[in-house]
């Protein structure tokens, strides 16, 4: 159990962000890379829209299937780049992650806590991009259109994003809704290189721009599922959530 409750920290840490068999579509012409993003962009709701968000509170569970275990789970984020988040598991404690904008930090009550660097740390630092939709080109310098495939029962367009440090991101927008709906990461750790899977699903209008209510995250070791009941925009959110604890 232990284990597995430090494998889904990494994951968390990683990115938000089960995969379905994919399967290929037919050849035709693909669409840009500007054209995808900037459908995406309007598909939420659109730029002005998405940037009179500067706060985001978010609650739910955070379930691990595999073990029959469910948590409290609540995120919070300000713009430009700060994030945090916060799992309480009754009978092993809370686990808790953030990033202030410069230092990223995890705290578990198995592995105590640690300060993020290397890929693990740019990773965060992408993924904390309060408006990172509208920041994608800058967040990945080298991004291209691979293909059209299948996900699920709907076809998205896969675009291939390398933000330049060794990692690499897969991002695939539904050809209809233009929405975002599976993210594929990829990163060294210390213990290898590995591949992470995440669905969006179930997305909701919230202040005039679209949220994605449920999140699954799979690697090889572990899966998990983020429900949000409650996501509130514009509300007042403690600094200290982004800091660093002190040492005991």
């Amino acid at each position: 159990m232990m284990r597995v409750f430090r494998v889904a920290m990494v994951l968390l840490v990683a990115g938000w962000y089960v995969a379905p068999v994919l399967a290929q579509a037919p050849a035709e012409a693909l669409p840009s890379v500007d054209q995808v993003l900037d459908r995406y962009v309007a598909a939420l709701g659109g730029k002005a829209a998405i940037e009179k968000i500067t706060t985001r509170v978010a609650k739910g569970t955070f379930e691990l299937p595999d073990q029959g275990v469910v948590g409290t789970y609540e995120a919070f984020a300000k713009a430009p780049n700060k994030s945090g988040s916060e799992i309480q598991f009754e009978g092993f404690g809370v686990v808790r992650q953030g990033f202030d904008g410069t230092v990223g930090w995890a705290e578990s009550p198995q592995a105590g806590l640690r300060e993020m660097a290397g890929q693990e740390l740019s990773n965060t630092r992408r993924n904390a991009e309060f408006h990172q939709p509208l920041k994608l080109r800058e967040l990945f310098p080298k991004m291209s259109v691979k293909e059209r495939r299948q996900v699920g029962m709907r076809d998205a367009y896969v675009l291939e994003a390398d933000p330049g440090d060794g990692s690499m991101r897969w991002m695939y927008f539904d050809a209809e809704s233009s929405l975002l709906v599976q993210v594929e990461n990829e990163w060294d750790t210390p213990q290898g290189r590995i591949k992470s899977e995440v669905l969006f699903e179930d997305y909701r209008e919230v202040d005039g721009v679209k949220v994605a209510f449920v999140i699954r995250q799979s690697n090889p070791n572990i899966r998990f599922v983020i429900q949000l009941s409650d996501v509130r925009h514009n509300v007042e959110v403690d600094e200290a959530k982004f800091k660093k604890p002190a040492s005991p």
